[in-house]
Parts: C-alpha cells; sequence; structure tokens
C-alpha cells in the first residue's frame, strides 16, 4: 500500500468494496511508507497510535540490498522521486500489485501493477 491509500483507508475515505478488500488482505507496506505516516507533524497522540496500530499489524519492508538496487535503477532511468522509487522497486522485487490513488506516480516505471482503491 502506497502512503495515500493508507491515510484514505485510515480515514475513511474509500469506497466499501475497497476497504473490505484492505480489511481482508495481509497490509504489506515499505519502510517510505511507515516513515511517511509517522513523520505527519501536526498528528494527535490519538492519530499517532492509530497509525502505530496499522504499522505494527502490518508487513514492512526494510531497505535490503535487491530493494536498494532497483530503486538506483528506477531512479536512473525513469526520474520518480526517491520515496516513490523505494516504494515502486519494494512492489517490483516482491510482485505485488500497488494500492495507490497516484497511478500517475509509478505508470512510467515498466512491470508496476497500479490500482486505485478508490475503483475497487
Amino acid at each position: 500500500m502506497d502512503t495515500n491509500a493508507v491515510i484514505d483507508y485510515l480515514d475513511n475515505k474509500l469506497p466499501g468494496t475497497a476497504a473490505t478488500f484492505i480489511e481482508n488482505i495481509a497490509i504489506e507496506i515499505s519502510v517510505i511508507v511507515r516513515i511517511e505516516l509517522l513523520a505527519w507533524q501536526n498528528a494527535t497522540p490519538a492519530q499517532l497510535q492509530i497509525l502505530n496500530s496499522f504499522i505494527n499489524d502490518a508487513i514492512v519492508f526494510n531497505l535490503e540490498e535487491s530493494i536498494i538496487l532497483k530503486t538506483i535503477d528506477i531512479r536512473k532511468n525513469y526520474k520518480l522521486k526517491l520515496a516513490d522509487a523505494i516504494i515502486a522497486a519494494t512492489t517490483l522485487i516482491y510482485g505485488y500489485t500497488l494500492l495507490s490513488r497516484n497511478i500517475s506516480d509509478f505508470d512510467k516505471v515498466p512491470g508496476m501493477k497500479v490500482v486505485d482503491p478508490h475503483t475497487l
């Protein structure tokens, strides 16, 4: 899941079918998503508790060598922002489909499968 998909899910901004879908899958996020979520400067203690609970229930993929090398390749060839390149590399290395409402951020990377959760 991309950061925006997590935020939309936790804010109950997704259609019911998407929320149900997310509730029935193993949540997997890049360490970048974890960082972006927890770096929210105006988060209240209650919001941080919700974010931490969500992250604790998720599988978090750290920066291992294969992801680092793929990130370098993506940055050099497709000019994605570093955070998006790491998320894309993690998705590709593990062969997953990314849930993100920002499909255009990733559509130039060959092999990326991205689904907008608002369309589920």
